[in-house]
């Protein structure tokens, strides 16, 4: 992976340096003996070439020095203007000559992204740990998607199931309710039919003389629930002592009382027992 970057670097700037050497060969050798030109292009080289040996020492120590970049960035600017100067001077071809002058910036430019690099390079173990847990968050996000997407289905399904519910409950009650408006629709008919009214008064008539009320439907209203019936409060009686006042009740009067008046006066006495528990003793003592 180092040498993904580390080469690039190391080939631009192996072109920048003999790129700026032939060109200040070239340009200062008509005007100064070659033997000079070859020291100012060296020296631009050599300069370039130890600033940059020296960043890459300080980076393998972990360290970083602001005066040694510059100066590096310095050279690699000077070797630009150069080959920019010579472009601009060229007699032949100077745009060739121009497209190529970016070169020396173009490797500082790499080796910045090589420093980088090594700032920011993770070993295989740790880059492994990496991996696990960005697998890890993408396995628990799966699954909490397939649970939302499970959970939503869940809740249509219901929502379906209560809301068709709703629907046959609302069905059989307009049912119920056309049903009952047709029976007392019927009950209304027969009640203003002038034969059927006439038959219902006589019944009346019949069973209390000298009364003919008018027949009247009943009212069709809501209903009121009626309430559990009250738990017994008072203490148990005994069988004897059932017994003794089932016997007293029923011959509190001559002819004796009937089952149906013993009972009501025996509970409008305050008095308490079941229905079977009563109707066994009056058998015991009837």
């Amino acid at each position: 992976m180092k040498a993904k970057t580390v080469l690039p670097a190391v080939a631009m700037t192996a072109v920048s340096m003999v790129l700026t050497l032939a060109v200040v060969m070239m340009w200062l050798g008509t005007a100064v003996p070659w033997p000079v030109a070859l020291v100012v292009g060296l020296g631009i080289d050599g300069g370039w070439l130890a600033t940059l040996a020296y960043e890459r020492r300080l980076a393998a120590q972990g360290d970083h020095n602001r005066a040694v970049t510059a100066v590096g960035w310095s050279f690699g600017i000077l070797a630009a203007g150069v080959l920019i100067a010579h472009a601009l001077t060229a007699d032949h071809s100077p745009g060739a000559w121009l497209a190529v002058a970016w070169l020396p910036i173009a490797a500082k430019a790499l080796w910045l992204v090589h420093s980088l690099w090594e700032r920011t390079a993770l070993t295989p173990l740790a880059l492994d740990a990496i991996r696990g847990i960005q697998q890890e968050a993408r396995d628990e996000a799966a699954v909490a998607r397939a649970r939302l997407r499970a959970e939503a289905s869940t809740e249509e399904t219901r929502l379906t199931a209560v809301t068709e519910a709703g629907a046959r409950v609302a069905r059989v009650q307009a049912e119920t309710a056309q049903t009952l408006a047709g029976a007392w629709s019927t009950l209304e008919n027969a009640r203003k039919g002038e034969e059927t009214g006439r038959a219902l008064t006589s019944v009346t008539s019949t069973v209390t003389p000298g009364v003919t009320p008018r027949w009247e439907l009943p009212v069709w209203g809501p209903s009121e629930p009626i309430g559990a019936p009250a738990l017994e409060t008072a203490p148990a009686l005994t069988d004897n002592a059932l017994d003794v006042l089932v016997d007293e009740i029923r011959h509190s009067q001559t002819p004796p009382l009937s089952y149906r008046e013993m009972a009501a006066r025996f509970r409008a006495a305050g008095h308490s027992a079941s229905e079977v528990r009563l109707r066994a003793a009056w058998k015991r003592v009837a």
